[in-house]
């Protein structure tokens, strides 16, 4: 278990002495602390939500401005008593313009003090230089003196930009006044224009990172990828990575984090945004809050050569709350957020996860050579000290290559969301998941997917082969790499890259000459949101299913390769067992659509259909209209079965949003019925007179044998205890049995749907390999860089030089848009065009196919003889041939009729013609 107190010592080959870790105190209160912030506790005349009364006077003189919140929001004496209620928390709520709502009169609002029209649009407008929202209080354009900035051998723009005057203020005097790591880290944001691959991302090239500059060693790496999630989401993961953070910083008695350096120096927070078009430009508000980001800094390009990634890069101590909460330090209490190193990647366009990962492993990791590398998604919420216990588990296995922790569903406050029966069923998907699969992977040292939203690696185990297969999927690659590109590969391979993470687990696994293992960390959690609609849950489990059914194949196509790398006798042994059980896996999940199919329809016949095991009885509506209720079962399910093909194979779930509801309540209603059925064979098996076909009365030998050699009733009871008893055993032995109380019953209401909604849907797309991203990206609104030659030698830029004053009035419209209340936008569920088109056809065709098979199955089926039928099938085929082939004849002769009487009409008509 981690976090033990004592006899955690260095595996060999670790020169630092061994390590203890120490849990921290209990009463840091995760939850309370996002609800309230750090602001809410201040009194005294200095409300700001940056300023520390115990600061200002040790703040460094600043030549430019001595600006803080403090000015900004200060009460002038006619208007507001500082003292009066203590302090506030400043959330932005309080009117639009927030002078005003601090008592300021006559103060003039920032143009951009609120959403305006559209935050993509007003976000445009700042990005120009000197524009509207860049300057001062009033609007309008304004005119600024330059500075020369030169070029890092010529052609690398890289320039320091002061933050605002509340950030720099923000820092603790303590940190702000030691200046051994750089004069700068804390008084300007760090700007880098990246023209090149990441592969080219290197110090020869004229790149470097901040920690690299000052000579630190970076521990820990940790990453966030987004896509385009919203500032509640981001900021849920940002604060969640900031307070485990001061987890690690906290650490009294760990020698490891002690020694050599602050242990924060240590750690590195990287974000990588895939893309400025599909961003939500609020979320750079919250970056640019807390110091990390500035508008109109970026360059769409130098002398023409076009900008592909953005880097920002500084060392902030204030972070936001997903309730937009702004947190500062205010002690030295365990409570205070430590400086985070913060690296921001901005990519100009979008280029998918892949390319993300390029530029985080091949870029900065080869810059920064951190030990271990922490993967999240924008959204995932790392929980208590459960980055800490990541990485203690490869801080005490010296081959631990991998490690993922417990993914599990957001469940909301009072577990609200489990009123979805969709949520509740993804959350005992990823409980058992984590009870069952996982631990037994982990056992066999090969773990099959490390989640992309919550897993760490060990950096110099992923260099080389693990990598260089894992950016074949990455689409700038495409041309460089041909035929071994993602452009150059079939279909399957194609895929594969949709479960790219699996790709890296296994070739990490069979790395040549290396004896690399993964591990699943129970005591790390990581909470993400799961999809609540239908739509959304089937194109992700869309591209889930298909990227992991053709990952594993290749896993288990590819397993010679084992032999080729390091594991011993043991290790291989167990990976032959593992490699045998997933063989079998895929061949359950190939057959599961038939096999669904069947265990329904003998369930429901040997409770239903009238014979001497059951005592001629019918259960549940008796032996007369049970047979017949449950042939319209068995045809609503084929039915409804056949209706997932033709929607799978023309129309989007978003398109088709009713079709695929009603198919998840009819399939869950049909789950729940064959539910109470097998209920009541388990009863009827050890109850009653005659309990079913076990022999109760030779001894125990005999209804073991008669039991187990049961071909009916005695084998779906085992099946049942093997399945769902397990589920609580495991459940309680893991001391985490909720979800068997709480989300049990939603899951097997779904449960079938997962077999014929889902796996339906991802077979009958295996063409699309999209991850449904936008296309173009474009940054036409942001300036472009033109150098010049300074002497004839060197190449500089002329680059906008603000007053500081200016900087700190800008900065206080962004901490307004920043921490202004999340309103969620409202879906539009207005179908496309095309969608339009694609439902009328879908409603054709499936009317056309249904009221076809109805007639065939009235005629030919002796089931519909249930249904009052007074003829056999034998007799409806028979009259239904003849009556087929009269009206073939009446047609045919009505047909010879016309043409006669048009022939002789013709003949007659010739000989009167006028000629």
């Amino acid at each position: 278990m981690a976090y033990q107190g004592t006899g955690n010592h260095s595996p060999p080959g670790y020169d630092d002495g061994g390590h203890r870790l120490q849990d921290l105190p209990a009463g840091n209160n995760y939850e309370e602390e996002a609800s309230r912030g750090l602001l809410s506790s201040q009194t005294g005349p200095f409300t700001g939500p940056f300023d520390d009364p115990q600061q200002r006077n040790l703040s460094p003189a600043r030549p430019t401005s001595g600006y803080s919140l403090t000015e900004t929001y200060a009460a002038d004496a006619g208007y507001h008593d500082p003292y009066s209620a203590g302090g506030s928390v400043y959330s932005a709520q309080s009117g639009e313009n927030p002078a005003a709502a601090f008592g300021v009169p006559g103060r003039v609002a920032s143009p951009y003090a609120r959403s305006e029209t559209s935050s993509t649009e007003a976000w445009r407008q700042r990005q120009a230089p000197g524009g509207a929202g860049s300057g001062g209080g009033g609007g309008g354009l304004r005119r600024y003196a330059t500075r020369k900035v030169k070029l890092v051998q010529g052609s690398v723009l890289s320039v320091d930009y002061p933050v605002p005057s509340a950030i720099q203020n923000a820092i603790q005097a303590k940190y702000r006044n030691d200046l051994e790591g750089g004069s700068e880290e804390f008084t300007h944001m760090r700007y880098t224009a990246a023209t090149c691959d990441p592969n080219e991302f290197t110090l020869h090239n004229g790149y470097n990172l901040r920690p690299a500059m000052y000579n630190r060693h970076t521990e820990l790496l940790i990453a966030i990828t987004y896509y385009n999630e919203d500032k509640t989401l981001t900021a849920r993961t940002l604060h969640g990575v900031m307070q485990n953070i001061r987890d690690i910083v906290n650490l009294k008695k760990s020698e490891f984090w002690n020694k050599g350096g602050p242990a924060w120096q240590k750690i590195v927070v990287c974000l990588v945004f895939d893309g400025i078009d599909p961003c939500d430009k609020d979320v750079l508000d919250v970056l640019a809050t807390v110091g990390i980001y500035q508008d109109g800094v970026m360059k769409r390009d130098v002398d023409g050569k076009e900008t592909v990634a953005h880097i920002f890069e500084y060392t902030t101590q204030l972070s936001v709350t997903p309730n937009q909460q702004l947190i500062r330090p205010t002690d030295d209490g365990p409570s205070t957020l430590p400086p985070v190193q913060m690296m921001f990647c901005l990519k100009q366009k979008n280029s998918k996860k892949i390319n993300s990962h390029r530029w985080l492993f091949n870029a900065f990791g080869r810059i920064l050579n951190p030990e271990v590398c922490i993967l999240l998604d924008a959204g995932t919420k790392p929980g208590h000290k459960s980055l800490l216990a990541l990485w203690e588990a490869f801080y005490n296995d010296k081959d631990l290559g991998g490690a993922c922790g417990e993914i599990h569903a957001m469940l909301g406050k009072g577990w609200r969301n489990l009123v979805n029966p969709l949520v509740a069923a993804q959350n005992f998907e990823y409980k058992i998941s984590n009870i069952l699969d996982k631990p037994l992977e982990s056992s066999f040292g090969y773990v099959s997917v490390l989640p992309g939203a919550f897993s760490a690696y060990r950096f110099r185990a992923i260099m080389g082969r693990p990598l260089e297969q894992y950016f074949h999927g990455d689409h700038t690659l495409s041309k460089q790499l041909g035929k071994k590109g993602i452009e150059g590969m079939n279909i399957f391979k194609k895929n594969m890259f949709l479960a790219e993470d699996r790709i890296l687990c296994f070739e990490l696994v069979a790395k040549a000459g290396s004896k690399w293992h993964l591990s699943y960390v129970k005591a790390s959690k990581g909470e993400t949101d799961v999809p609540e609609g239908a739509a959304e849950f089937i194109s992700q489990r869309r591209r889930w299913l298909n990227g992991s059914f053709a990952a594993g194949i290749y896993s288990l196509m590819h397993f010679g390769r084992m032999y080729k790398s390091g594991h011993n006798i043991i290790r291989m042994f167990f990976l032959h067992i593992q490699m045998l059980y997933n063989t079998f896996s895929t061949i359950l999940t190939w057959f599961s659509l038939a096999s669904y199919w069947l265990t329904t329809s003998v369930i429901m016949d040997l409770v239903g259909t009238p014979s001497p095991s059951n005592g001629h009885t019918g259960f549940p509506f008796g032996k007369t209209a049970t047979p017949i209720v449950n042939t319209i079962v068995k045809y609503a399910y084929l039915g409804f079965l056949l209706l997932q093909f033709i929607l799978a194979l023309g129309n989007r779930p978003k398109g088709s949003r009713f079709s695929y509801l009603a198919s998840f309540v009819v399939f869950g209603i049909i789950q729940l019925y064959v539910v109470v059925d097998a209920l009541y064979l388990v009863v009827r098996a050890f109850s009653g007179s005659a309990p079913m076909d076990f022999d109760t009365t030779h001894g125990v030998g005999a209804f073991l044998g008669s039991f187990f050699g049961s071909t009916g009733a005695g084998i779906i009871i085992i099946a049942l205890a093997a399945t769902f008893g397990l589920y609580f055993v495991a459940s309680f032995m893991y001391m985490d049995p909720w979800h068997m109380f709480t989300s049990f019953p939603q899951y097997m209401a779904v449960q079938s749907s997962y077999i014929n909604i889902l796996n339906v849907y991802a077979f009958s797309n295996w063409h699309d390999v999209s991850w449904g991203t936008k296309g173009s990206d474009k940054a036409d609104a942001l300036p472009s860089a033109k150098t010049t030659k300074e002497g004839g030698k060197e190449t500089v830029i002329e680059e906008i030089d603000k007053p500081q004053a200016d900087i700190d009035s800008q900065f206080e419209a962004t901490v307004k848009r920043a921490l202004t209340p999340y309103v969620a936008p409202e879906e539009k569920e207005e179908k496309s065009l095309d969608d339009s088109y694609k439902s009328f056809r879908t409603r054709l065709v499936t009317f056309w196919i249904f009221s076809n098979a109805l007639m065939a199955v009235c005629i030919t089926s002796d089931g519909v003889d249930k249904f009052g039928f007074t003829n056999s099938a034998t007799d409806r085929t028979s009259r239904f041939f003849q009556a087929l082939l009269w009206s073939n004849a009446v047609v045919a002769l009505f047909r010879f009729i016309g043409a006669c009487w048009f022939l002789g009409k013709t003949g007659v008509m010739c000989c009167f013609a006028r000629r």
